[in-house]
């Protein structure tokens, strides 16, 4: 499951929330825009058999081609060990914003994923206004916020080291880091894919829309 949260703007900006120092934290009264140091960018990935979770904190923007980065590095950094025989990796969407079913920038990314990792995507996406539904929400997301509760962000490595310590009886975990690519906004597809994307996706009989396979190692 990949998912996006909110962005955070770092920087001393007081934040909600009880949070334990030995010290007094000074924050500026006014969360005025040039006080900022910068933007956290996080995508979640949720492996829900293993209940583990690996986060990826951009500092640029929310793309098509960040979501496949951050999928590729959640997968090689940390899941690819424990399915050593896999083929086929399952994700679900949510149905709008960098990842939309309509996009088809976001497919031709999906397929240079497929490429990179040299397995089979089964995409599936969320129907528009029922991502709240999604289990990453309240099974990762609820308690990475619980670990971010009070904690003042003055950098990127601060909000990454309490996204780590994310803990549940469950037995949740949580990796995060950090991604420094800048991302260019306003990509558009290419116009050999308009041609050719019927090889490499297919769409499911039963809402195809919001369900397909891309697979760019072999002809669908």
């Amino acid at each position: 499951m990949s998912i996006p949260k909110k962005k955070e703007v770092l920087g001393h900006r007081h934040r909600r929330g009880p949070c334990y120092s030995t010290d007094v934290q000074l924050v500026y009264d006014h969360d005025y825009r040039h006080l900022t140091t910068g933007i956290l960018v996080p995508r979640g990935v949720y492996d829900y058999r293993d209940n583990a979770s690996f986060i990826t904190l951009g500092t640029s923007r929310e793309t098509s081609a960040f979501v496949c980065d951050a999928i590729a590095l959640a997968w090689h950094e940390d899941r690819a060990e424990h399915y050593p025989h896999t083929r086929e990796i399952l994700l679900t969407f949510d149905a709008g914003g960098a990842n939309a079913a309509r996009s088809l920038r976001f497919k031709e990314d999906l397929v240079a994923l497929s490429r990179r990792l040299g397995l089979r995507l089964r995409v599936a996406h969320y129907p528009p206004y029922t991502s709240k539904w999604h289990p990453i929400e309240h099974r990762l997301f609820s308690q990475v916020e619980r670990s971010l509760s009070g904690v003042i962000l003055d950098s990127a490595r601060t909000a990454r080291e309490a996204i780590q310590r994310t803990r549940t009886q469950t037995g949740l975990t949580a990796k995060a880091c950090l991604l420094d690519t800048v991302y260019e906004l306003g990509r558009k597809c290419s116009e050999t894919f308009h041609e050719i994307k019927h090889k490499f996706i297919r769409h499911d009989s039963v809402l195809g829309k919001w369900n397909y396979v891309v697979n760019a190692n072999e002809f669908l």
